[in-house]
């Protein structure tokens, strides 16, 4: 057995900081997608970069429910993600929306309820809902919290189901079977919910969330091998999001890219 585990482990090659680099690369591959071929376009290669960019959000939301098991201070963790939440609200209304004043900003300024805001805000409260069911709460404050919760993350992008899908990674730790089954049953969920009510065709392309398992999968337990390496690259993850946002949409602004 323990020769078993040991072959098996030979296959984990990769560390944190390499999947969520793996993460950025398929969430700006998915961003200059949107920006390129603007709407819910059907062009091969935007549908190509699209499902590539289904990897971004369970890689993140695995190392959020994992940065809750290891942090050390969970008060400057939660603080920090609603920190860079609100920072990039701004970038993410100017690269999601063609039109940008100042009302743009506000909360439902854009009619939709889904995607007003950047997936920072769901991936946060996805950290306030691990606490919640971390705790001795009884369960009716517990559920009441975590429908609170979901409603409040709702118009992010990803929206509640971002948080969910943090709460089963971190409540099945130690069981990847059942935290990727779950993952799947709530990207169905949302799945469901974006063929009816966006997309047909992009309702289906969530489904590309599983290419992720086998990434995951592939994931050796270890951060990487220097400190110093990884102290920049913890506050590069957080940088990156706002920052290629508002590149994309400044870019958007003056007519750059090629619009199809």
């Amino acid at each position: 057995m323990e020769n078993a585990e040991q072959a098996a482990f030979k296959y984990k090659v990769l560390n944190s900081n390499v999947l969520k680099l793996i993460a950025v690369v398929a969430m700006t591959a998915d961003h200059l997608a949107w920006a390129i071929w603007q709407g819910f376009s059907t062009h091969p290669l935007a549908l190509i970069m699209h499902i590539i960019g289904r990897l971004t959000c369970p890689i993140m939301c695995y190392f959020i429910a994992e940065g809750y098991h290891y942090t050390r201070n969970l008060k400057k963790y939660i603080g920090r993600m609603f920190l860079f939440a609100v920072i990039s609200h701004f970038p993410y209304v100017l690269c999601s929306f063609n039109y940008v004043d100042a009302w743009s900003f506000l909360p439902f300024a854009h009619g939709s309820p889904f995607n007003q805001t950047g997936v920072l805000w769901a991936f946060a409260w996805g950290l306030v809902l691990i606490r919640v069911h971390d705790s001795e709460l009884k369960f009716p404050v517990r559920l009441l919290l975590t429908f609170l919760i979901l409603a409040v993350s709702f118009p992010a992008d990803w929206s509640c189901i971002a948080p969910m899908i943090i709460l089963s990674f971190w409540s099945n730790r130690g069981n990847f079977v059942k935290q990727m089954l779950w993952m799947m049953f709530w990207v169905v969920v949302y799945g469901i919910v974006y063929f009816f009510a966006i997309d047909m065709i992009y309702g289906v392309l969530q489904l590309g969330v599983c290419l992720s398992i086998p990434v995951l999968l592939l994931y050796n337990g270890r951060r990487g091998k220097f400190r110093t390496v990884n102290n920049i690259l913890k506050w590069t993850f957080y940088i990156y999001y706002p920052l290629h946002l508002a590149i994309i949409g400044i870019l958007l602004h003056f007519g750059v890219f090629p619009i199809f």
